[in-house]
């Protein structure tokens, strides 16, 4: 299904065969609105007709490198390790805790004690890559969070991680498909 409150997304999308039972509130079709906000309010339109469902998956229509094989994993792992939520992680390219920051103009160590820690000693740090969330849909009505204690991840590549936001975002998911699409 998707969730959306755009007439012409709603055709496109119904047109290649998903559906769109209903549309997105104004007060979660706005740039503020979160992931979490969304899957409430589409998880509470269903129980209002009447439907109900134990898992749920969140793929974001910006995730051009989502694949049936890294859904599966994350599927598995969720059954398998009765977790409240999974979803994929990207590697930091360089270690976060060595980073720069602009004072009055000047760069600065954001935190000083890592300056001269080698990069390798550091402890390797994720991000979430994105692309979708694979969760127990009674987790994000109890804790109104997709990442809770009882979370774990998928770590993807940098080459299988891309999020479009932007027309450059487009440009370099182009060439990161005429790579991959190579391999």
């Amino acid at each position: 299904m998707v969730s959306t409150d755009d007439e012409e997304i709603a055709e496109i999308a119904r047109k290649y065969g998903a559906s769109v039972p209903f549309f997105r509130s104004t007060e979660n079709a706005n740039d503020y609105a979160t992931t979490v906000d969304v899957l409430v309010e589409v998880i509470e339109a269903y129980k209002n007709l009447n439907k109900s469902f134990e898992i749920g998956c969140c793929i974001y229509p910006t995730a051009p490198f989502v694949s049936a094989e890294t859904l599966k994993k994350a599927f598995d792992l969720l059954q398998s390790q009765n977790l409240d939520s999974v979803y994929p992680v990207q590697r930091f390219s360089f270690p976060p805790q060595r980073c720069v920051i602009f004072q009055e103009n000047k760069l600065r160590w954001q935190s000083p004690e890592n300056a001269q820690t080698r990069s390798q000693d550091l402890t390797p740090l994720y991000h979430d890559a994105g692309q979708f969330y694979f969760f127990k849909t009674e987790q994000i009505i109890k804790n109104r969070s997709i990442l809770t204690e009882n979370t774990s991840g998928i770590v993807i590549s940098e080459m299988d991680a891309h999020d479009i936001d932007t027309e450059e975002d487009w440009q370099v998911a182009e060439f990161k498909y005429r790579i991959k699409s190579k391999i």
